[in-house]
């Protein structure tokens, strides 16, 4: 028998957490109150535009 996990949160650590756990042979939830899921790195884009972070 497969376990199921509720998965809170669609940021990124849940996100991870979700793929590790659906490897692993668990059934995932995931669930998210936004429209999309990636938390803060969803907007990484706008933030640093060119992705070069090191200044």
């Amino acid at each position: 028998m497969k376990d199921t996990v509720l998965i809170i949160g669609g940021g990124i650590a849940g996100v991870q957490a979700a793929l590790d756990l659906a490897e692993s042979g668990s059934k995932v939830v995931l669930v998210e109150k936004s429209p999309t899921i990636g938390g803060k790195m969803a907007a990484l884009d706008k933030n640093f535009p060119t992705l070069d972070c090191s200044i």
